[in-house]
């Protein structure tokens, strides 16, 4: 199974943004956890961060003749981009939305999600937990048993 696992903007700024909020860890140890975590498993995964939308949507546009499913955290974009939920809608593969907070617990714009109704579902208030969760989700949406 091959995994896309997109980051939208300032995520690239992670441990030093809003610690408190976002945690410690930056987008490379993330990463990293994610890849030792499913390191004796079938999955391989792809990582692609970008603070430009056009960008992130491409990345979309052009996952679906690679890989088995997509994850996504689009960042701010999930509360009012409709061409990456298009985008998402566009493809024939599963996508996962994740947001390292909870964003039903955060400011009221936050927490409408317009990205998310295009996904197979979204994991929100995990911390970097919910990049593992929703690659078992794949795994599972796939018919195959979980990771963990």
């Amino acid at each position: 199974m091959k995994i896309l696992i997109i980051n939208g903007p300032n995520l690239n700024m992670l441990g030093r943004r809003e610690k408190g909020i976002y945690g410690s860890l930056t987008l490379e140890e993330i990463n990293q956890l994610i890849i030792d975590e499913f390191k004796s498993s079938n999955v391989n995964m792809d990582f692609f961060q970008s603070n430009e939308e056009g960008k992130i949507i491409t990345e979309l546009q052009l996952s679906e003749e690679v890989y088995d499913g997509v994850i996504i955290n689009p960042g701010a974009y999930s509360h009012y981009s409709i061409a990456i939920l298009d985008a998402i809608r566009s493809i024939n593969i599963p996508v996962v939305e994740v947001h390292l907070s909870n964003i039903h617990s955060r400011e009221e714009y936050r927490r409408k999600t317009v990205t998310g109704e295009g996904a197979l579902g979204i994991i929100s208030g995990f911390g970097h937990y919910g990049y593992i969760m929703a690659v078992n989700a794949l795994m599972y949406k796939r018919g195959g048993d979980k990771h963990v």
